[in-house]
């Protein structure tokens, strides 16, 4: 009973969090328990054939809120996967989404299985029975649920989902939009793969960039002297961490699975990559210490911890052995509310997740504008951009009798790619998304912590919302 009750933990530490901030509201009960619901909870079951015979596996999809159309969110590949987690991070995606303006309902999908024991054969199998089930029930579509890549699933299986419901919906023009982190040969969007961990990045460095918050806990403004661990190298923690050290903060220990390393002068993402790649292993990396008990790296000295990871992993019982004194939370839901609670007691600052991990939606956004308008970012104008700059330069050389040289003139000239007007969008709904955060928690000083400061935010703007669609009077 003791695991029943852990394993049904996760969506009821995201509803304390929203009763928490909803007392700073002025929402009827009524609105707020709607908001709060999930819509649509889709339990499901299907057989493959496997050898001789079949395996029926189990499956999920959440659509936490309708208050925006299509809903969205990621699909979780796990033999961990549970309704309650399912449900928990729909819960999670519709709040995140409203965080940074990003005009979708939460949703979130699950496949109970361990991608390492099914051949590539086996698991498009899954993927493709998985997306069919959707589509009979109208779980998926570009107008209706759009699904993403989440742990264990990436752009192959994303491929799949998009092969499948084409073939499903012979003629349906903006077929592709149905689900988004395809390759970009399949009309995905350039950017999308580092998106979560680029913006994990640029929320901490927003972050640590307020003097005025920094110095309540006893640190300088700017990363350049901020130490970071980072838990997970996987696409989120890599990124993060590959990002983080070119904003200027230095990677002294990185955490996974096996164990953790720890060097005080700074490890090489990219060299502890290659190394676990060609070791299986980041244990034994040159000039780092070793930690066989992953968890022990977590706790070493640091400014900054990155966990990029999966849920609850600092709780009650090891909250006050962290010594850095802010947590970025890439993964979703890994700080529970009694450690966090404890937590912003000993002083500390948690970007939330709901928050700092919501890059990869934002990005997602993007492509599914992209395959909506049918033409990608910056085709129509690039061109025309650096034309135009280029005869603006000719123009000041002529004025001036000055030459340009080449290599300032290329950076002048050249129009944005699709990859710099993403990043650009990225960037500055993290930068706007924060500062929304932070004034929240300004004007009402009783929230205390920013995740309670952004559930209010997304309360408030879902409510609205629903008011607007003549759902709540």
């Amino acid at each position: 009973m003791a695991n029943l009750a852990d394993e049904n933990k996760f969506f009821a530490d995201v509803c304390k969090n929203f009763d928490s901030a909803a007392q700073f509201t002025n929402h009827p009960e009524g609105l707020l328990n709607q908001i709060k619901a999930c819509n649509s909870v889709y339990r499901f079951q299907f057989p493959i054939r496997r050898g001789n015979g079949f395996e029926v596996i189990d499956a999920w999809r959440v659509e936490h809120s309708h208050h925006m159309s299509p809903t969205k969110g990621g699909i979780r590949y796990s033999e961990m996967v549970n309704e309650d987690e399912v449900m928990a991070l729909a819960a999670l995606m519709t709040y995140k989404c409203a965080i940074v303006n990003v005009p979708f309902g939460g949703a979130k999908g699950g496949i109970k299985i361990n991608t390492k024991q099914y051949s590539v054969a086996e698991l498009e199998t899954i993927t493709r029975r998985y997306t069919t089930e959707l589509i009979k029930k109208n779980f998926i579509g570009p107008g209706i649920d759009v699904p993403a890549p989440d742990y264990g699933s990436g752009e192959r299986e994303m491929s799949w989902i998009a092969d499948t419901y084409m073939t499903m919906n012979p003629g349906q023009l903006d077929a592709l939009g149905c689900v988004t982190g395809k390759p970009i040969a399949l009309h995905g969007i350039r950017g999308r793969k580092e998106a979560t961990g680029r913006g994990v990045a640029y929320a901490v460095r927003e972050c640590v960039d307020v003097a005025e918050d920094m110095a309540k806990i006893g640190f300088k403004a700017g990363l350049g002297d901020k130490r970071v661990i980072v838990q997970g190298l996987g696409n989120v923690g890599y990124h993060s961490a590959k990002f983080l050290a070119e904003f200027g903060a230095t990677i002294v220990g990185l955490c996974e699975y096996e164990g953790a390393i720890y060097n005080p002068n700074g490890l090489n993402v990219d060299e502890v990559f290659a190394h676990r790649k060609n070791t299986g292993s980041i244990l034994g990396f040159p000039g780092a210490t070793d930690f066989r008990n992953s968890m022990e790296g977590l706790e070493q000295d640091c400014d900054i911890i990155v966990p990029a990871a999966l849920e609850n992993q600092f709780t009650e019982l090891n909250i006050r052995n962290i010594k850095a004194k802010i947590i970025a939370e890439g993964a979703n839901g890994p700080t529970t509310p009694e450690a966090e609670l404890i937590f912003t007691e000993m002083g500390g600052i948690i970007i939330p997740d709901m928050y700092c991990n919501a890059g990869g939606v934002t990005v997602s956004y993007f492509e599914w504008l992209k395959n909506l308008s049918h033409v990608a970012f910056g085709r129509m104008e690039n061109r025309y951009a650096a034309n135009s700059n280029a005869n603006l330069i000719a123009t000041l050389e002529n004025l001036t009798g000055k030459t340009i040289l080449p290599e300032h003139r290329l950076m002048i000239v050249k129009g944005a790619s699709e990859m710099e007007l993403v990043n650009s969008g990225l960037e500055d709904t993290m930068i706007h998304s924060y500062h929304e955060i932070r004034e929240t928690l300004k004007v009402k000083p009783g929230t205390q912590t920013l995740r309670t400061a952004a559930f209010v935010n997304s309360i408030d703007k879902i409510a609205v919302s629903y008011m607007n669609l003549g759902v709540w009077p």
